[in-house]
Parts: structure tokens; sequence; C-alpha cells
């Protein structure tokens, strides 16, 4: 699935020319756990806090028939809501942002009014127990206002909240590294009264076996999932620059036969 999401990120920034591929090369395998493992749509809530990152959440919900192949034909085009940076009206998302750093405050909002007034599953009669999945980029970890819903979160021991770290290195000025210091990650969020894992964030076993224990925690948790904004893509060319990556025609055809051939091994 991971594999898939990576291809159809390649056919939907194609017709550019250009756009925010490396986004979804690295955060393809979060995106595959939450959406082959972990998320159930109707129930619980999703949260993908920088905008750009719609374009891997686009393309898991088409692998499992929630977009159709119609709906993203239209990704950055004019008038589409299946957007290049999500907005208030971007489908199957609970809530994302074009400003960064906002996305954390929502989630945690979500997750204690789900415990202050339990959600209903319909279907079932019953009392949905309803999670909160984010999210976050680590150049958000540089707004305060991260920082700030993480200490609401923690304070309140919000337990239903589950949140992806994509800890590519990568921002539009640069690497994260030369900007800010964010080590050591997780010890900040586990003094902040959170449960924090540190994983290979292209190892699938790793990242589904952290949200597992997540699901089992009376605190929140944040799985710091260290990946590339390269990743699954030998094609592109060496100084790629993974947070708005060009990719000519020529350069999309390749990309498009390498994953079309994994995917063939599979």
């Amino acid at each position: 699935m991971a594999t898939a999401i990576r291809l159809r990120a390649v056919r939907m920034v194609a017709p550019q020319g250009f756009g925010y591929l490396g986004q979804a090369l690295s955060s393809a395998e979060q995106f595959a756990v939450l959406y082959g493992k972990a998320l159930r749509p109707g129930i619980d809530r999703l949260v993908v806090s920088p905008g750009h990152y719609v374009i891997a959440a686009f393309a898991a919900a088409a692998e499992m028939g929630l977009l159709s192949d119609a709906d993203l034909a239209g990704y950055g085009k004019d008038g589409s809501p299946v957007e290049a940076i999500g907005t208030e009206r971007t489908p199957l998302l609970d809530y994302t942002c074009g400003s960064l750093g906002q996305g954390l405050s929502a989630a945690a909002g979500f997750a204690l009014s789900d415990r202050l007034r339990p959600a209903t599953d319909r279907t079932a009669g019953r009392t949905a127990d309803r999670y909160t999945y984010a999210l976050i980029s680590d150049g958000e970890l540089e707004e305060g206002q991260v920082w700030e819903a993480a200490l609401f979160a923690g304070h309140h021991k919000l337990g239903r909240l589950i949140v992806l770290l994509d800890a590519n290195n990568s921002q539009v000025d640069g690497p994260v590294d030369s900007i800010t210091t964010l080590e050591p990650i997780t010890a900040k969020w586990q003094a902040f009264g959170w449960q924090a894992f540190d994983v290979d964030g292209h190892d699938l076993t790793a990242i589904a076996t952290a949200v597992e224990a997540a699901r089992g925690s009376d605190v929140p948790t944040l799985v710091a999932c260290r990946t590339s904004t390269v990743h699954g893509l030998s094609c592109l060319p060496p100084d790629s620059d993974g947070h708005f990556i060009k990719l000519p025609a020529e350069l999309a055809d390749a990309a498009i036969a390498e994953l079309t051939g994994k995917l063939a091994k599979t």
C-alpha cells in the first residue's frame, strides 16, 4: 500500500511537473498504517496538520476506495476540492490547515470533546471508542502553538490522541536541524506527559506496533517517524529538493515505471 500511495502521488503531481511529492514519499508508510490498519472511517478522527501533506492522505484514501480516480485527477486544479494544500473544504479529513502548527490544537480539542460527550456509532447503536489520529511535521515543532497543545493534551491525559510526527528533516528554508535544534524530540514530549516512540518511519511493522501500543495508553502518544523525502524512488536526482520536487515528463515516466515494477513484484 505504501508503494501504491507513492505511485498515486507521482501521477497526481506529474501533470504540473512539480509539487509536494516529497511529503508523500516520506509519509507513505504512516498513511498506509493509518488507513490500512488503524483508522475506522466514520468513527475515528483524522487531522493532517501540514496542509501540503493532503497528497498522501488523498492517495491512501483512494487505495481504500474512499476517493475515485476521477477525484484524484482534479488534484491541484482550480475549483477542485482535492487541493494541493488542504483547506476547510478538504474531503475526508476532520481538520487540516495551510498555516502550520495549528493541527495539534484541533486534535486535542477533538479528543477532549469526545471524552466529554462520547461519539455515537449509529450503525452499532453503542458508544464508539473513538480515537483521534493526527499527523504533524517536524518543521511545525518550531511553532509555539504545538507545544502549548502538547502541554494541554498531556495535562488532560488525552489517551485517545495518537500523533504521528513525520520527522523528515525538511522544510522550505532547508534542513530542519539547520534552522532550529529540536532534539531530543521524544524526551521533550515525554517531559510534557506523553508516551513517545522513536521509530524508522519507513518500517511498517515499527509504526504499526507503536500505534497499537498507543491504543492501550492512558496518556497521549507521539510516534516520531524518522523519514526521507526521497524514499522509495531511486530514479530521483541526488540533489532533489524534497520539499517541492520538480518532476519533468521524463522523470515522471521513470518514477511511474519504477513504482509500477515494484508493485508487480508484490
